[in-house]
């Protein structure tokens, strides 16, 4: 497998999961609630603020997976935003990874949601550093 493909594998993959996001701009609250007593968290109260929050943000994860989806298509093309996107998620991936030890997220979440956002910058910045595969 070239790099080219193995960065457009890894574009799709990554976008079609932070696509999947989209379930939870219209899930019912109650879902949410049961997932988070389910991890271990105890219960979530429904507020306004907390129900447009988390909306938003699955909102927002939808959007970044469906332009990840979007740039698979020319990576060549894209290759700077790739790489620029790769350093935004190496810098989010250790903010997110401080915060989830400062929040006590139960260990799981948070030895793993930073660390694989930190590998996923890594693997978008290598396999975007140098034009292999000639034209797309």
């Amino acid at each position: 497998m070239s790099m080219r493909q193995m960065l457009v594998w890894l574009l799709r993959m990554a976008g079609v999961a932070m696509l999947s996001a989209l379930v939870f701009v219209f899930a019912p609250f109650e879902w949410m609630t049961a997932i988070h007593r389910w991890i271990g968290l105890g219960e979530l109260d429904y507020t306004p603020l907390l129900s447009y929050l988390t909306r938003t943000l699955s909102a927002l994860y939808a959007i970044l997976g469906a332009i990840l989806l979007f740039m698979s298509l020319e990576p060549n093309r894209y290759r700077p935003l790739i790489r620029f996107l790769g350093v935004l998620a190496i810098v989010g991936g250790i903010g997110v990874t401080i915060l989830g030890a400062t929040l006590r997220l139960p260990l799981f979440w948070a030895a793993t949601e930073g660390p694989l956002t930190v590998l996923l910058g890594i693997a978008l910045i290598v396999l975007a550093i140098t034009r292999r595969g000639g034209r797309d």
